[in-house]
C-alpha cells in the first residue's frame, strides 16, 4: 500500500513538471538556457518526465520506473548542486511558470525528499 502511494505521488510530481514546461514552452527554453542546460537536453526533458509519471500512476512496472525516476532526480540534482557551487542561481526550471524562485538549498532538499519516495514507490 505504502509503495503504491509513493508511486502515485512521485509520478503525480512528474507529471505535474512535465504539464508546466508544456503549457509554457518558451518558458521552460528560457529558464532551461540561464541554468546553462543546452537545447539538445533540455527539449526532451517534459516528455521524459511526462512517461515517467504516467507509467507511475498507471502502475506500468513501477519498481523499475520508480528506480529511474530516481536517476532522473539524481542527476537534477547533482546539476542543481554544481549551479549553486559556482554561484549561479538562475530561477528554477522545475515546475515551469510555477518556479520562479532562483535556485538553492531548498530545492536540493526538495529532491532529495523525492528521492525519498521514490525508494519507497521502488521497494514496492
Amino acid at each position: 500500500m505504502v509503495a503504491r502511494l509513493a508511486a502515485y505521488v512521485l509520478g503525480a510530481v512528474f507529471l505535474f513538471s512535465a504539464v508546466t514546461k508544456l503549457i509554457d514552452l518558451r518558458r521552460w527554453n528560457t529558464q532551461s538556457a540561464a541554468l546553462g542546460v543546452p537545447v539538445r537536453y533540455a527539449m526532451p526533458v517534459p516528455f521524459v518526465e511526462l512517461a515517467l509519471g504516467s507509467l507511475l500512476v498507471g502502475r506500468v512496472a513501477p519498481g523499475i520506473v520508480a528506480w529511474v525516476a530516481i536517476g532522473v532526480l539524481v542527476v537534477f540534482t547533482l546539476f542543481l548542486v554544481r549551479r549553486i557551487r559556482q554561484g549561479r542561481r538562475p530561477p528554477c526550471a522545475c515546475f515551469g511558470g510555477f518556479s520562479s524562485k532562483p535556485i538553492g538549498w531548498s530545492h536540493v532538499a526538495r529532491n532529495v525528499a523525492f528521492m525519498a519516495v521514490g525508494v519507497l514507490a521502488g521497494l514496492g
